[in-house]
């Protein structure tokens, strides 16, 4: 199967001064990927980097600056909620730890430039699950809109609670105890990750993966999920944390995987990389990575699989195996995350007895 090219979005967050060049055309084309990739703030910041932001035509700009508005607005509402976060659970008597894009607000890092939200998301002991739940329901979050199945499901099989919802903001707050559920292939230690998490100065309370662990976490999330409308975010994310990386980070970060059971993951999200963003990745970690990898067989089937589902959900980089590559990333990600003998039930459940207005995200 024939490669599909690189987006022109990828292609421009890439190289920002070649937007001086584009049509009409090619800007609307650009908008619209944007903002279906969830990255249109973004796209916005590394053209104002790139001293762009004067050369825009007038009827893309005001694109531009409304996005930009909404991720600053959203970032200030992110430190709130933080501190909200944080009082609830001071006493719960364990590490909160934020994960994801709240993360990279909170820790300041490139990573949350032009980052956009659906929701906040807190790592939390096992054993303190039930302490963090009751006191965030004090706090006024409560899990709304799902079914009881969905409910059983989360908290049966699930990495996490059922999400949390603010009666007052509307905030929703996924509560985990790990990054990847009990029955996933997988089992990163949920014990290791918090023996090197990094406390927030400027929010007493919270904490945040190491350095390697917030890759390694975002890899996880972005090649064990099965809907990938932001996938080419994800990757813009991992592209923003690696960028500064020394020669001596790459093999703590190779090291670290193998240590979480995350070294596919880690292979993957590195080879995308390359693909979509030209990140610059040094050919000794990808060899350290050998072990880890996929057989060339497989490699051969996953490349046009990736290279499709990672794309912005629009028109413009889609053709004919589009739909088959997100099918079956879809299917992958379900495969990995719970053995046939749990999925199959429940996706029939799902299908055709109970769906709800938020499917668990193995659904």
């Amino acid at each position: 199967m024939k490669r599909p090219p690189r987006p022109l979005l990828a292609r421009i967050l890439h190289r920002p001064e070649a937007a001086g060049r584009l049509s009409m055309a090619d800007w609307d084309t650009l908008v619209r990927q944007a903002r279906a990739a969830g990255l249109l703030a973004r796209l916005a910041h590394r053209l104002r980097g790139h001293g762009m932001a004067n050369r825009l035509p007038a009827v893309v700009r005001w694109h531009f600056d409304a996005a930009e508005t909404l991720a600053a607005k959203q970032r200030t509402a992110v430190c709130w909620e933080l501190r909200q976060i944080a009082a609830a659970l001071r006493g719960l008597g364990a590490p909160v730890i934020v994960l994801k894009g709240a993360a990279y607000v909170a820790a300041g890092l490139p990573a949350a430039q032009g980052r956009l939200f659906n929701d906040i998301d807190i790592l939390v002991p096992r054993t303190a699950l039930a302490d963090a739940e009751s006191s965030l329901m004090l706090a006024g979050w409560h899990a709304t809109g799902l079914s009881e199945y969905d409910k059983r499901y989360y908290r049966r099989w699930m990495h996490e609670i059922p999400p949390l919802k603010h009666v007052h903001r509307d905030t929703v707050l996924d509560v985990h105890h790990a990054i990847l559920p009990d029955t996933a292939r997988y089992h990163p230690d949920s014990g290791l990750l918090r023996s090197r998490i990094v406390p927030v100065e400027a929010l007493p309370g919270i904490h945040v993966l190491s350095a390697e662990d917030r890759i390694l976490h975002a890899a996880a999330h972005l090649f064990h999920d099965g809907e990938l409308p932001h996938g080419l975010r994800d990757l813009s994310d991992l592209d923003l944390l690696l960028r500064d990386a020394d020669d001596d980070f790459w093999p703590r970060l190779v090291a670290r995987a193998g240590q979480l059971e995350l070294g596919r993951s880690l292979f993957y999200a590195l080879r995308y990389l390359r693909h979509f963003l030209d990140t610059a990745i040094p050919e000794t970690a990808m060899a350290a990575l050998a072990p880890a990898a996929p057989s060339r067989a497989l490699l051969a089937v996953m490349d046009p699989v990736f290279m499709r589902a990672l794309a912005p959900t629009h028109a413009s980089c889609a053709d004919t195996f589009t739909p088959a590559a997100r099918f079956t990333a879809f299917v992958r990600a379900h495969w990995l995350r719970m053995p046939m003998h749990l999925l199959v039930p429940h996706l029939l459940h799902k299908a055709f007895i109970s769906p709800s207005r938020r499917t668990p995200k193995t659904a």
